[in-house]
Protein backbone atom coordinates (compact mmCIF):
# COMPACT_ATOMS: atom_id res chain seq x y z
CA UNK A 1 0.00 0.00 0.00
CA UNK A 2 1.68 3.41 -0.97
CA UNK A 3 2.33 5.80 1.79
CA UNK A 4 -0.09 8.98 2.50
CA UNK A 5 0.43 11.74 4.49
CA UNK A 6 -2.09 10.85 6.91
CA UNK A 7 -0.12 7.23 7.31
CA UNK A 8 0.93 7.12 10.84
CA UNK A 9 3.88 5.59 9.53
CA UNK A 10 4.73 8.20 6.02
CA UNK A 11 7.87 9.06 8.50
CA UNK A 12 9.19 6.24 10.06
CA UNK A 13 11.71 8.26 12.49
CA UNK A 14 8.33 10.67 13.37
CA UNK A 15 5.37 8.43 13.22
CA UNK A 16 1.77 10.57 14.11
CA UNK A 17 0.28 9.69 17.08
CA UNK A 18 -2.65 7.27 16.99
CA UNK A 19 -5.20 9.63 18.26
CA UNK A 20 -7.85 6.81 18.54
CA UNK A 21 -5.50 4.55 20.41
CA UNK A 22 -4.58 7.40 22.92
CA UNK A 23 -8.35 8.04 23.42
CA UNK A 24 -9.39 4.52 24.55
CA UNK A 25 -5.55 3.50 26.85
CA UNK A 26 -5.78 7.19 28.42
CA UNK A 27 -10.04 7.26 29.30
CA UNK A 28 -10.19 3.07 29.78
CA UNK A 29 -9.42 2.66 34.09
CA UNK A 30 -8.90 6.75 35.28
CA UNK A 31 -10.72 9.25 37.67
CA UNK A 32 -9.20 12.60 36.09
CA UNK A 33 -8.90 12.10 32.41
CA UNK A 34 -11.82 13.30 29.96
CA UNK A 35 -11.00 13.25 26.75
CA UNK A 36 -7.36 13.65 24.56
CA UNK A 37 -7.45 15.44 21.18
CA UNK A 38 -5.00 15.34 19.20
CA UNK A 39 -4.45 18.36 16.21
CA UNK A 40 -2.10 18.86 13.21
CA UNK A 41 -1.38 21.88 13.82
CA UNK A 42 -1.97 24.91 16.59
CA UNK A 43 -0.69 28.28 17.74
CA UNK A 44 -0.41 27.78 21.42
CA UNK A 45 -1.97 24.30 22.69
CA UNK A 46 -2.12 25.80 26.54
CA UNK A 47 -3.98 28.77 24.87
CA UNK A 48 -6.15 27.01 23.06
CA UNK A 49 -7.35 25.22 26.30
CA UNK A 50 -7.65 27.76 28.46
CA UNK A 51 -9.99 29.21 26.09
CA UNK A 52 -12.09 25.77 26.51
CA UNK A 53 -11.76 26.44 30.53
CA UNK A 54 -13.18 29.75 30.00
CA UNK A 55 -16.28 27.82 28.58
CA UNK A 56 -16.23 25.46 30.69
CA UNK A 57 -14.00 22.49 30.16
CA UNK A 58 -13.94 20.08 32.63
CA UNK A 59 -10.72 18.92 34.47
CA UNK A 60 -9.26 16.39 32.69
CA UNK A 61 -9.14 17.42 29.35
CA UNK A 62 -5.95 17.02 27.32
CA UNK A 63 -5.15 18.45 24.11
CA UNK A 64 -1.87 17.76 21.90
CA UNK A 65 -0.44 19.10 18.64
CA UNK A 66 1.64 17.92 16.31
CA UNK A 67 3.07 20.96 15.50
CA UNK A 68 2.32 24.35 17.79
CA UNK A 69 3.70 27.41 15.88
CA UNK A 70 3.52 29.68 18.08
CA UNK A 71 4.11 28.04 22.08
CA UNK A 72 5.20 29.72 24.64
CA UNK A 73 7.67 29.10 28.05
CA UNK A 74 8.10 30.84 30.70
CA UNK A 75 9.00 34.42 30.52
CA UNK A 76 7.25 34.32 26.77
CA UNK A 77 10.10 32.69 25.32
CA UNK A 78 8.94 30.99 22.03
CA UNK A 79 8.93 27.33 22.44
CA UNK A 80 8.98 25.87 18.66
CA UNK A 81 9.61 21.92 17.28
CA UNK A 82 9.33 20.14 13.88
CA UNK A 83 5.91 18.67 13.39
CA UNK A 84 6.25 15.13 14.98
CA UNK A 85 9.61 15.26 16.40
CA UNK A 86 7.84 16.14 20.30
CA UNK A 87 4.84 15.84 22.81
CA UNK A 88 3.35 18.98 22.66
CA UNK A 89 0.68 18.94 25.53
CA UNK A 90 -1.45 20.91 27.84
CA UNK A 91 -3.94 19.06 30.15
CA UNK A 92 -6.67 21.33 32.54
CA UNK A 93 -6.77 20.63 36.17
CA UNK A 94 -9.32 22.17 38.79
CA UNK A 95 -7.64 21.31 41.62
CA UNK A 96 -9.23 21.88 45.48
CA UNK A 97 -6.22 23.33 47.55
CA UNK A 98 -4.93 26.61 48.85
CA UNK A 99 -4.46 29.01 45.93
CA UNK A 100 -0.56 29.22 47.67
CA UNK A 101 -0.18 25.49 46.85
CA UNK A 102 -0.85 25.70 43.48
CA UNK A 103 2.69 26.54 42.67
CA UNK A 104 3.62 23.05 43.32
CA UNK A 105 1.79 21.60 40.05
CA UNK A 106 4.75 22.71 37.33
CA UNK A 107 6.99 20.45 39.92
CA UNK A 108 4.86 17.57 40.33
CA UNK A 109 4.62 17.29 36.50
CA UNK A 110 8.53 17.58 36.14
CA UNK A 111 9.10 14.43 38.42
CA UNK A 112 5.93 12.35 36.77
CA UNK A 113 7.46 13.63 33.70
CA UNK A 114 11.29 12.50 34.47
CA UNK A 115 9.46 9.48 36.37
CA UNK A 116 7.98 8.52 32.76
CA UNK A 117 10.57 9.25 31.13
CA UNK A 118 13.13 7.16 32.63
CA UNK A 119 10.54 3.54 32.74
CA UNK A 120 9.79 4.13 29.20
CA UNK A 121 13.59 5.08 27.59
CA UNK A 122 15.49 4.39 30.13
CA UNK A 123 16.80 7.93 30.29
CA UNK A 124 17.85 9.40 33.35
CA UNK A 125 17.00 13.23 33.66
CA UNK A 126 16.56 15.72 36.84
CA UNK A 127 14.65 18.59 36.81
CA UNK A 128 15.36 22.02 37.40
CA UNK A 129 13.45 24.21 39.33
CA UNK A 130 10.43 25.41 38.47
CA UNK A 131 10.15 24.33 34.91
CA UNK A 132 12.65 22.43 32.88
CA UNK A 133 13.50 18.73 32.29
CA UNK A 134 17.42 18.43 32.25
CA UNK A 135 19.48 15.75 30.26
CA UNK A 136 22.30 14.10 32.23
CA UNK A 137 24.85 16.54 30.89
CA UNK A 138 22.56 19.60 31.26
CA UNK A 139 21.12 20.10 28.42
CA UNK A 140 17.41 21.24 28.18
CA UNK A 141 15.01 18.36 27.58
CA UNK A 142 11.59 19.74 28.61
CA UNK A 143 10.00 22.72 29.51
CA UNK A 144 6.93 23.61 31.35
CA UNK A 145 4.80 26.42 31.96
CA UNK A 146 1.33 26.27 33.84
CA UNK A 147 -0.95 29.15 33.97
CA UNK A 148 -3.90 29.87 36.15
CA UNK A 149 -7.55 29.96 34.04
CA UNK A 150 -11.07 30.72 35.02
CA UNK A 151 -13.92 28.45 33.80
CA UNK A 152 -18.03 29.20 33.35
CA UNK A 153 -19.63 28.25 36.59
CA UNK A 154 -16.48 25.86 37.35
CA UNK A 155 -14.14 25.77 39.92
CA UNK A 156 -10.59 27.55 38.61
CA UNK A 157 -8.62 26.02 37.23
CA UNK A 158 -4.96 25.50 35.81
CA UNK A 159 -3.98 25.00 32.47
CA UNK A 160 0.01 23.27 32.37
CA UNK A 161 1.50 22.66 29.19
CA UNK A 162 4.92 20.80 28.45
CA UNK A 163 7.00 20.69 25.19
CA UNK A 164 9.66 17.49 25.62
CA UNK A 165 11.91 17.11 22.66
CA UNK A 166 11.26 13.57 21.32
CA UNK A 167 13.45 12.73 17.92
CA UNK A 168 14.20 16.60 17.40
CA UNK A 169 18.09 16.54 16.02
CA UNK A 170 21.25 18.20 17.23
CA UNK A 171 20.97 20.83 14.06
CA UNK A 172 17.31 21.40 14.96
CA UNK A 173 17.98 22.30 18.22
CA UNK A 174 19.76 25.24 20.79
CA UNK A 175 23.40 23.99 21.83
CA UNK A 176 21.58 24.13 25.11
CA UNK A 177 19.10 21.97 23.98
CA UNK A 178 18.95 17.93 23.33
CA UNK A 179 16.11 15.16 22.97
CA UNK A 180 15.33 11.82 23.69
CA UNK A 181 16.42 10.05 20.78
CA UNK A 182 19.89 12.23 21.24
CA UNK A 183 20.82 10.78 24.56
CA UNK A 184 19.07 6.92 23.39
CA UNK A 185 20.84 6.82 19.78
CA UNK A 186 17.31 5.64 18.68
CA UNK A 187 14.20 5.84 17.52
CA UNK A 188 11.97 6.65 20.96
CA UNK A 189 7.52 6.90 20.14
CA UNK A 190 5.82 9.38 21.76
CA UNK A 191 2.71 7.40 22.16
CA UNK A 192 3.88 5.14 25.56
CA UNK A 193 5.68 7.75 26.75
CA UNK A 194 2.97 10.49 26.33
CA UNK A 195 0.44 7.85 28.19
CA UNK A 196 3.27 6.86 30.91
CA UNK A 197 3.72 10.54 31.51
CA UNK A 198 -0.64 11.27 32.04
CA UNK A 199 -0.66 8.51 34.03
CA UNK A 200 2.34 9.36 36.25
CA UNK A 201 0.61 13.05 36.56
CA UNK A 202 -2.52 11.44 37.32
CA UNK A 203 -0.70 9.26 40.25
CA UNK A 204 1.02 11.81 41.61
CA UNK A 205 -2.04 14.63 41.44
CA UNK A 206 -4.25 12.20 43.02
CA UNK A 207 -2.12 12.10 46.20
CA UNK A 208 -1.35 15.78 46.31
CA UNK A 209 -5.34 16.80 46.06
CA UNK A 210 -6.21 14.51 48.66
CA UNK A 211 -3.49 15.82 50.76
CA UNK A 212 -4.77 19.48 49.95
CA UNK A 213 -2.00 20.32 48.34
CA UNK A 214 0.56 19.34 50.88
CA UNK A 215 3.66 18.40 49.82
CA UNK A 216 5.20 16.93 52.63
CA UNK A 217 1.58 14.68 53.17
CA UNK A 218 1.47 13.43 49.56
CA UNK A 219 5.34 12.74 49.55
CA UNK A 220 6.15 15.13 46.94
CA UNK A 221 8.85 17.15 47.95
CA UNK A 222 10.40 14.21 49.29
CA UNK A 223 10.53 12.79 45.75
CA UNK A 224 11.22 16.29 44.06
CA UNK A 225 13.95 16.75 45.94
CA UNK A 226 15.50 12.97 44.63
CA UNK A 227 14.67 14.21 41.07
CA UNK A 228 15.95 18.00 41.28
CA UNK A 229 19.06 19.50 40.49
CA UNK A 230 18.38 22.57 41.59
CA UNK A 231 18.43 22.02 45.19
CA UNK A 232 22.08 22.18 46.67
CA UNK A 233 23.42 23.93 43.54
CA UNK A 234 24.99 27.56 43.48
CA UNK A 235 22.82 29.07 41.23
CA UNK A 236 22.25 32.21 39.45
CA UNK A 237 18.54 33.20 39.46
CA UNK A 238 17.63 36.15 36.69
CA UNK A 239 14.56 38.18 38.30
CA UNK A 240 12.04 39.17 35.95
CA UNK A 241 12.52 43.13 36.61
CA UNK A 242 16.26 42.30 34.89
CA UNK A 243 17.73 41.81 38.30
CA UNK A 244 19.86 38.58 39.07
CA UNK A 245 20.31 36.86 42.56
CA UNK A 246 23.44 34.26 43.26
CA UNK A 247 23.70 32.34 46.14
CA UNK A 248 22.42 28.41 47.49
CA UNK A 249 19.55 26.67 46.39
CA UNK A 250 18.72 25.36 49.87
CA UNK A 251 15.32 24.18 49.79
CA UNK A 252 11.70 24.37 48.50
CA UNK A 253 9.41 25.86 50.93
CA UNK A 254 5.52 24.24 51.19
CA UNK A 255 4.33 27.07 48.25
CA UNK A 256 6.78 25.96 45.63
CA UNK A 257 9.46 28.40 46.32
CA UNK A 258 12.90 28.13 45.74
CA UNK A 259 14.50 28.72 48.84
CA UNK A 260 18.17 30.99 47.90
CA UNK A 261 20.76 31.79 50.63
CA UNK A 262 22.51 34.88 49.08
CA UNK A 263 25.39 36.91 50.63
CA UNK A 264 22.44 39.44 51.49
CA UNK A 265 20.96 36.66 53.52
CA UNK A 266 17.65 33.88 52.88
CA UNK A 267 14.96 34.84 50.11
CA UNK A 268 12.16 32.85 49.20
CA UNK A 269 11.46 33.05 45.17
CA UNK A 270 8.44 32.07 43.19
CA UNK A 271 9.40 32.99 40.11
CA UNK A 272 12.82 33.36 38.12
CA UNK A 273 15.21 32.13 35.58
CA UNK A 274 17.74 29.99 37.02
CA UNK A 275 21.01 28.97 35.84
CA UNK A 276 23.11 26.28 37.63
CA UNK A 277 26.45 27.58 38.36
CA UNK A 278 27.76 24.34 39.81
CA UNK A 279 27.25 21.45 42.46
CA UNK A 280 27.57 22.76 45.98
Amino acid sequence: MPDTPSSRWSDLERPALDAAALQAALTRDTALWRSIEVVQEIGSTNAALATAAADGAPEGTVLVAEHQVTGRGRLDRVWTSPPRAGLTVSFLLRPDVPAARRGWLPLLTGVALAESVRDVTGVLATVKWPNDLLARDGRKLAGILAESVGGAGEAPGVVVGVGLNVSTTEAELPATGTSLSAVTGGTVDRGPVLLAFLRAVERRYAAWREALGDPVVSGLARDYLTWSSTVGSTVEVSMPDGSALVGTARAIDWDGRLVLDTAEGQVELASGDVRHVRRA
